[in-house]
This record gives structure tokens, C-alpha cells and sequence, in this order.
């Protein structure tokens, strides 16, 4: 965990052995963090309430199980510098944030984005470059 790093009440991390923060990092109130795929948080993060980072997707492939005991695919979660995340926003499995980036509240980002951009909506889309 880096210096200047600041995580509210009432986030809730899984797999914290597999989170990796930077400097001057903020998790705000009610955020949920599951790393068991890995997550990456480099420095001057901003995180607003209510957000998630889940780095994993359920399975679906055996039949011959509820699809709740299918296996997990893990895939990394990567946030580079400079990113400021609004409230509400689901950060899903294999995705990437590339510097320099603002994402609107409520948006779902399931993929991978290039830098200086600000996304909305759902899935998560680039509205314009900054």
C-alpha cells in the first residue's frame, strides 16, 4: 500500500492480499473491492461511493453444475495514474483505465480504454478526449 492513502468506513475488500494501491489514493464510503483476479490502483486515484471492482466473471460451461458452483475466471483489473472514478461505477474483470481518465457516475467499464478520456453510460463509453 502506498503513502497518502485514504479508505473510508464501510468499503468492503475481498482477496486484499491480491490489491496493490499507489500514493495518494481515496476509497470512498460503501465501495466494493473483490482482487481474487488482481487489482492494480496507481497513484492520485479518486474512487467515489458506492463503486465496485470485481476481477473475476462467473462460468456458466458445466451443465452438470448450478451455475453458482461453475468455475471463476479471474482476470486483472488495471487503473493507471490520474483517474478519477464517479460514484456508482462497476469496474468489471479484464479491464483497464489508462491515465488521465474520468469516469461518470453509474457507468460499467468492461474493457479496455486508451488515455485522457472521460467515459459514460452502460457498457461504459468514450463521450470525448480531455
Amino acid at each position: 500500500m502506498g503513502n497518502n492513502v485514504y479508505i473510508a468506513r464501510n468499503v468492503i475488500i475481498k482477496n486484499i492480499h491480491r490489491l496493490k494501491i499507489g500514493n495518494n489514493v481515496s476509497i470512498h464510503e460503501f465501495c466494493y473491492i473483490d482482487a481474487i483476479g488482481g487489482i492494480s490502483i496507481n497513484d492520485d486515484v479518486s474512487i467515489a461511493h458506492s463503486s465496485s471492482l470485481i476481477s473475476f466473471e462467473h462460468s456458466w460451461g458445466n451443465r452438470d453444475l448450478a451455475i453458482k458452483y461453475n468455475d471463476l475466471k479471474l482476470e486483472p483489473i488495471f487503473i493507471d495514474s490520474n483517474i478519477w472514478v464517479g460514484c456508482g461505477v462497476r469496474i468489471l474483470a479484464g479491464s483497464k483505465l489508462s491515465t488521465r481518465t474520468v469516469v461518470g457516475a453509474g457507468a460499467i467499464i468492461n474493457k479496455k480504454y486508451p488515455p485522457n478520456v472521460v467515459i459514460v453510460g452502460t457498457p461504459g463509453k468514450i463521450i470525448k478526449e480531455i
